[in-house]
């Protein structure tokens, strides 16, 4: 089912996730509707409160994405990311790598806004799956910068507040009339 993404301006986009205790038909129907309401955006991730869920799940799938190429990594082997595609992910963690590296950033809750965006090049995430299996794995490219992106929302962190003030600033009117909806 295709849920209504929340806009900037709902409060649940500032809510901090609770943990997903157990995984069950619920979680795994949500984690469904979420891949459903991604695609149709043609979105590359989607956390769970943009659906107005204060929860540790988000999805993820960059498998169309050949002009932002990713790698994904198990066990330091590196694995088709296609192949992996999509992620789900509960209760994710997340392992910075050093280095800063500045790229266009866009939000299905921010709809027509983009902005420079700086994050880390490549990360390491620790989540469980929808079958509660833990997953570790390393991403770089457009899949490290989706991840972070989706897991600042379970944090309640949203990517304006990772813009400079500069940008900020100049979104400033924007960002006043979609959070008056």
């Amino acid at each position: 089912m295709i849920r209504d993404i929340v806009k900037y301006g709902d409060p649940v986009l500032r809510a901090k996730g609770a943990r997903v205790a157990r995984v069950d038909d619920g979680v795994r129907q949500l984690a469904a509707d979420m891949l459903e309401t991604m695609y149709d955006a043609h979105g590359v991730g989607l956390a769970a409160q943009q659906v107005g869920v204060a929860l540790q799940l988000c999805v993820v799938d960059v498998s169309g994405a050949e002009d932002r190429p990713s790698t994904l990594s198990i066990d330091g082997v590196e694995v088709p990311v296609e192949g992996r595609m999509p992620l789900v992910l509960l209760n994710p963690e997340l392992e910075l790598k050093p280095g800063r590296e500045v790229g266009v950033e866009g939000c299905l809750s921010f709809p027509e806004i983009t902005a420079d965006i700086p994050r880390a090049p490549a990360v390491v995430i620790r989540a469980f799956d929808l079958e509660g299996q833990e997953v570790r794995f390393e991403a770089t490219g457009l899949l490290a910068r989706a991840l972070q992106h989706e897991i600042d929302h379970l944090n309640g962190v949203l990517f304006i507040d990772r813009m400079s003030s500069a940008a900020r600033a100049g979104l400033a009117g924007r960002l006043k009339r979609l959070s008056r909806g």
